[in-house]
């Protein structure tokens, strides 16, 4: 499933308004995963950044200077992606992660940043997963 940024071609920073709308009934997820990753992990610093018109707006977590993740606002639901090195994806083998999220990461693309995992959140479920990935991806 690939579901396209809502930013595509918008010439400048999304406002928290356009957001929400983009977003719809997946914005409290959006707020909950912000508020998480701030209070539970320390990741405080956000970067919104597009690279291109064509690839849309995206906001970027760092703990300090480390990218921690990249979510991407989209039509109804958010896109949660991570960049693993060797380490985080040997770590996310050994622990209890759903099957399907586990199968994601080994079907993932290989660069040379490390393994880059895209998932969609549309649902509260989805958010558990998250959350363990977040940990292992700050712990390696």
């Amino acid at each position: 499933m690939d579901v396209p940024n809502a930013f595509i071609g918008h010439p400048h920073q999304p406002s928290p308004k356009e957001i929400a709308a983009a977003l719809g009934t997946a914005e409290p997820l959006w707020k909950e995963l912000l508020s998480w990753f701030a209070q539970e992990k320390g990741v405080t610093e956000k970067e919104w950044a597009s690279v291109s018109a064509k690839y849309g707006w995206g906001l970027r977590l760092k703990l300090k200077k480390r990218t921690i993740v990249y979510l991407g606002p989209c039509a109804g639901c958010l896109r949660v992606s991570f960049v693993l090195g060797k380490r985080a994806v040997a770590a996310a083998h050994h622990c209890d992660l759903p099957k399907s999220l586990v199968q994601t990461i080994d079907e993932a693309p290989r660069y040379a940043e490390g393994t880059g995992v895209r998932l969609f959140v549309k649902a509260q479920e989805d958010l558990a997963g998250i959350r363990q990935l977040a940990a292992i991806k700050l712990a390696n």
